[in-house]
């Protein structure tokens, strides 16, 4: 098979970095290189979004009484369901999507969840240092994570004290975040753990912070990734960002994301480590791997995610945050955003709420029966808000209807498909969404 034209590699990395845009702007993209369309996405920062407004979480005491332990758990409800409508009302309507996607890569990465960290605000200020830090340096992401707040909840650091390490994150953040299996031995997390050890959350106003207490720090000497010394909790970074496997390992992970499923080859991954450098530059890892004689390859195809699916049909669609949050009936407290986190849910992939430390599963695991026939009930929910405007013949529609979608066009056995309902345009977006060639991004 032919490789992408410069005008189907351009579609790809739309689809691939900012989730896919409306026609109009896909269009002008398409006029430009690939490097200057890579260029353009990640340009287009603007200005961050405005956090929500959380209502204050009464404090947990040992004298609390039933109700009041009632109501403390229905304002943490109440503020983690706002903060995931605002999150997918970012992702949907952000002027600088691709800054939301890397946000989503690194939520991904950095797995956390919500349902054990409880505080909105925790996962929000998390959020926060993904967006900002997101397509820069990853030693300055690196070193933001292991005293991360959200995060050192979610793996219990805040037990880690002297004489009696917790394991959890020093052990994640070797494998998980910055070496990969095979990479690090029992001793390695061991002395990891205790230069971890020491680190408390304080609570201050509104916010928290992680604080070092030097009488919970071991301080004695350890010896990880083969240096010795009294490390601590940014030693550890430092320490395994400046193994050689953590480059690699950095690099395949947004390789997988991005670009194709099948790893890279060993001559394009060390064009890929140069580009990533000693100051570990993301943006120019990404500019790297989509202007790659492989990122142009038919066989480079991706299985999307549902949030990425569902992000990608929504801002085709030109939904906006009016009417995301608009309710669905009168009288109704359910909004269009509360029925599309309800769908992505029912697909499997809820955000805030990863199944794992490990985060979500990739490629094939998101095509089962179940999730398609959540994806048809979530994409004509989504169209129903949306309603296209296809005018001509069936063909004309069909040509319409993948231009709006920002695919090439349909197989025979899915033109076949689509043509029976081409008379009704909101079904027919709603089933070619759910095509192979829009679930699978080629």
């Amino acid at each position: 098979m032919e490789p992408l034209s410069q005008a189907q590699t351009v579609r790809r990395i739309v689809d691939r970095l900012a989730f896919g845009l409306p026609t109009d702007e896909r269009r002008a993209l398409c006029r430009l290189s690939p490097v200057r369309a890579t260029q353009a996405l990640l340009q287009r920062a603007g200005e961050p979004p405005r956090p929500p407004s959380f209502t204050p979480v009464p404090e947990a005491t040992k004298r609390a009484t039933a109700e009041q332990k009632k109501a403390r758990r229905q304002v943490l409800a109440a503020n983690a369901r706002l903060l995931t409508r605002w999150w997918l009302t970012e992702l949907v309507t952000s002027e600088s999507p691709t800054r939301e996607r890397l946000t989503w890569f690194w939520h991904g990465h950095f797995a956390t969840s919500m349902r054990k960290v409880r505080p909105a605000q925790l996962m929000l200020t998390q959020n926060q240092v993904f967006r900002r830090l997101g397509a820069a340096d990853f030693g300055a992401l690196a070193q933001a994570m292991i005293l991360d707040p959200a995060l050192m909840v979610w793996l219990d650091a805040a037990k880690n004290r002297a004489g009696s390490p917790n394991e959890n994150l020093a052990r994640e953040y070797l494998e998980l975040f910055t070496l990969g299996h095979d990479n690090y031995t029992e001793a390695d997390v061991t002395d990891a753990a205790r230069a971890l050890t020491g680190w408390v959350l304080r609570r201050d106003g509104s916010s928290t912070r992680a604080q070092l207490v030097p009488r919970r720090h071991d301080a004695g000497a350890k010896t990880i990734l083969g240096s010795t010394g009294d490390f601590g909790a940014l030693d550890v970074t430092a320490l395994a960002l400046g193994q050689q496997a953590s480059a690699r390992f950095v690099i395949g992970r947004l390789w997988a994301r991005f670009v194709s499923h099948q790893p890279p080859s060993e001559a394009q991954l060390a064009r890929l480590i140069a580009a990533y450098g000693p100051e570990r530059r993301i943006a120019d890892v990404l500019t790297a791997m989509v202007t790659s004689a492989d990122f142009r390859s038919p066989e480079a195809a991706l299985v999307k995610e549902p949030v990425l699916w569902l992000t990608g049909l929504a801002r085709q669609l030109g939904l906006t945050s009016a009417r995301l949050a608009e309710p669905l009936g009168i009288g109704k407290r359910v909004t269009l955003a509360d029925a599309m986190l309800a769908g992505l849910d029912a697909m499997g992939q809820a955000p805030l709420r990863p199944p794992s430390v490990g985060g979500w599963p990739a490629a094939r695991g998101w095509l089962s029966s179940g999730t398609a026939a959540a994806r048809l009930v979530l994409a004509n929910r989504v169209v129903a808000a949306a309603p296209p405007r296809l005018t001509g013949s069936a063909a004309s529609r069909l040509a319409a209807a993948a231009e709006l979608l920002g695919v090439d066009g349909w197989s025979r056995r899915t033109s076949d498909a689509l043509v029976g309902v081409a008379d009704r345009p909101a079904q027919l977006v709603a089933l070619a969404a759910c095509a192979p060639e829009y679930i699978v991004s080629r």
